[in-house]
């Protein structure tokens, strides 16, 4: 297994992958990431400054992924863990803490304060690894993610 930057390469799989788990999560496909533009071509989208987008990988199998970026209509020193899926055979394998240390390390490079992410509240799995990792609760949402159907939200200092 091994943690890397996204190349054009990925970007079908890792929209097939995201697509997949909020489907097998039951959440909606409107208001989700289901439905980001940015699916279709992760790549390109973190190409921009402060930004990057890993992938976790296996004997050239794409297994997963999560990516940072400033949060759209915050503070400069905010940034979102975007992003963050994985196929089922790669979650409960400490594969997700690894890939979120990974990211809040790249988050700090570039400067940020604080990272904020938002979830479904029946991905309880996914909250407890947040938790693990410093996320604690908040009561609104911050920035503008377009993922209105995501009720759950999180920040974390850096």
């Amino acid at each position: 297994m091994k943690i890397r930057e996204i190349q054009p390469k990925d970007n079908e799989r890792m929209a097939e992958i995201v697509r997949e788990v909020i489907v097998e999560m039951g959440a909606p496909k409107v208001g989700t990431a289901y439905e980001d533009v940015a699916l279709e071509d992760l790549y390109k989208t973190y190409q921009k400054e402060n930004s990057v987008y890993y992938v976790l990988e296996e004997n050239g199998v794409i297994l997963g992924g999560a990516g940072i970026a400033h949060l759209t209509n915050e503070k400069e020193t905010v940034c979102e863990l975007q992003k963050m899926y994985f196929s089922h055979g790669a979650r409960g394998k400490g594969w997700g803490m690894q890939m979120m240390n990974v990211c809040l390390e790249a988050a700090r490079e570039f400067g940020f304060k604080q990272c904020y992410i938002e979830t479904m509240p029946y991905m309880t799995d996914a909250q407890k690894l947040y938790k693990k990792a410093g996320f604690y609760y908040i009561d609104a949402p911050m920035g503008n993610t377009g993922h209105y159907s995501c009720p759950v939200w999180m920040l974390k200092d850096l």
